[in-house]
């Protein structure tokens, strides 16, 4: 099993859910997070210079199979990415398991 950790925009988080819903991908925690980015330049909006050091992002925790790490990774650069500076990243980390609370089942079947 994998966890896949992605920090993406907030305006690109409706388009991300959707197509991970799409695959069956329906399980996830999801976070408002603000962190730094490596971008060191303000914004100019209407003339008013905006400090863009601190970022306002989502942040989501995805847990799945081995089989849907690739497709899962794959839906969130291609729906997350704008071309820009600030599109996020993502983690990938091995899990050793996963047991389901209700029933005490554990292993792979859990995350279906």
């Amino acid at each position: 099993m994998k966890k896949v950790e992605a920090i993406i925009r907030k305006s690109k988080f409706s388009k991300v859910k959707k197509a991970l819903h799409e695959v069956g991908v329906n399980f996830f925690s999801y976070w408002d997070v603000t962190g730094l980015g490596n971008e060191k330049e303000g914004h100019v909006y209407r003339g008013v210079s905006y400090s863009t050091s601190d970022i306002q992002r989502r942040y989501l925790s995805i847990v799945v199979n081995d089989d849907f790490e690739d497709i899962t990774v794959s839906i969130i650069i291609k729906e997350a990415a704008t071309g820009n500076i600030g599109d996020g990243k993502i983690f990938v980390s091995h899990i050793d398991e996963v047991y389901r609370i209700r029933t005490g089942e554990k292993g792979g079947q859990t995350l279906r």
